[in-house]
């Protein structure tokens, strides 16, 4: 028998969201998907950039997600939509949470990441989120920019 990996696989990353939010809780939640869309997933053909969670009825669905229509697709379907909705399978508690945290001003729920759990299974990521204003995106740029001068000072100088 075949030992299953230990440690998930990231398919996509929403890049976006880290830039653009304070992540204050994650969450994993399944995802209701059909085989073509797994295969594109697997193939990394999709993209979170303006993805958002919404909640409707007691659910919530993975808004605005990418995924590729996949390339060897059968002919018997013609009408995919590479952004429909996406059911998430959360529980009763962790849906009525965030739903009732993504009514307060200024959170809201994204995607933050879709992988490949241990056990082969697919699974989103998700976050409440509080977003940054211009001045925390500028002041975290810099930072960034000092940091990697300061790695760049230390490679040169170890050379010699």
């Amino acid at each position: 028998m075949a030992k299953k990996n230990t440690e998930k696989k990231v398919l996509v990353t929403n890049k976006k969201a880290y830039h653009n939010y304070h992540i204050l809780e994650e969450y994993e939640a399944g995802i209701v998907l059909s085989g073509y869309e797994v295969k594109s997933l697997r193939l990394h053909n999709a993209s979170l950039a303006d993805s958002i969670v919404r909640f409707n009825n007691n659910e919530a669905f993975l808004e605005n997600v990418y995924i590729a229509q996949y390339t060897q697709i059968s002919t018997h379907i013609g009408d995919y939509d590479t952004k429909r909705n996406r059911k998430l399978l959360l529980h009763k508690q962790e849906i009525n949470k965030l739903f009732s945290k993504s009514k307060e001003k200024g959170l809201t729920v994204v995607p933050l990441e879709i992988y490949v759990s241990k056990y082969g299974k697919i699974k989103a990521l998700i976050g409440l989120a509080k977003g940054k204003t211009t001045y925390d995106k500028r002041d975290l740029l810099k930072k960034k920019d000092i940091n990697r001068e300061i790695q760049k000072t230390l490679k040169s100088s170890n050379k010699y």
